[in-house]
């Protein structure tokens, strides 16, 4: 024979639906409240998906765009680029960034190097090698162009992301790619 179950449930009392009701109410507001100034307090997200970070001094700090954006034109800042390699971003004569910045490393052994604003031009200091303004070889034994990388200003921070179209100092795919 079949057993008979019993369909009862325990209700819930008039107190307890009060009670579950009003931490609700409480949750919701205090959440809704509490989100835009706990986000405030957050720094933006530092790895995009697309792999660009944003760019920091050498101690790892963000840098705010307008910390760059207030030097003279033709400023070249030095930041922490994509994998910490250092990168020279450059401050155009409308007072905006180039969109490209310029990766520190020598094409020809990855020697870093200093911009002399006198020659205008990159110089390697371990075995001559030079680089006009764009990067692009002057006077060898480097082989290459300088690997540029994507710059974009992101509120006021500055996002450095991989380079992956035709580079445009040569109309070529870029040789990093």
């Amino acid at each position: 024979m079949r057993e008979i179950l019993s369909l009862e449930s325990p209700s819930m009392s008039r107190r307890q639906l009060l009670n579950f009701l009003t931490g609700a109410v409480v949750a919701t507001t205090t959440g809704t409240l509490l989100y835009p100034a706990a986000k405030f307090f957050v720094a933006p997200t530092e790895m995009g998906k697309d792999g660009s970070i944003l760019a920091k001094d050498i101690n790892g700090h963000l840098i705010l765009a307008s910390q760059i954006l207030v030097e003279p034109s033709g400023t070249r800042a030095l930041v922490a680029g994509l994998a910490a390699e250092p990168t020279y971003l450059t401050v155009q004569s409308d007072g905006t960034l180039h969109t490209w910045g310029i990766v520190d490393n020598c094409t020809h052994l990855g020697c870093t190097f200093p911009w002399n604003p006198n020659d205008n031009q990159f110089q390697c200091p371990c075995h001559g090698s030079r680089y006009d303004a764009d990067g692009r070889v002057i006077r060898g034994p480097a082989p290459l162009p300088l690997k540029i990388v994507s710059v974009n200003l992101e509120g006021e921070y500055i996002r450095i992301s991989p380079w992956t179209e035709i580079d445009p100092r040569t109309g070529q795919k870029p040789w990093w790619v």
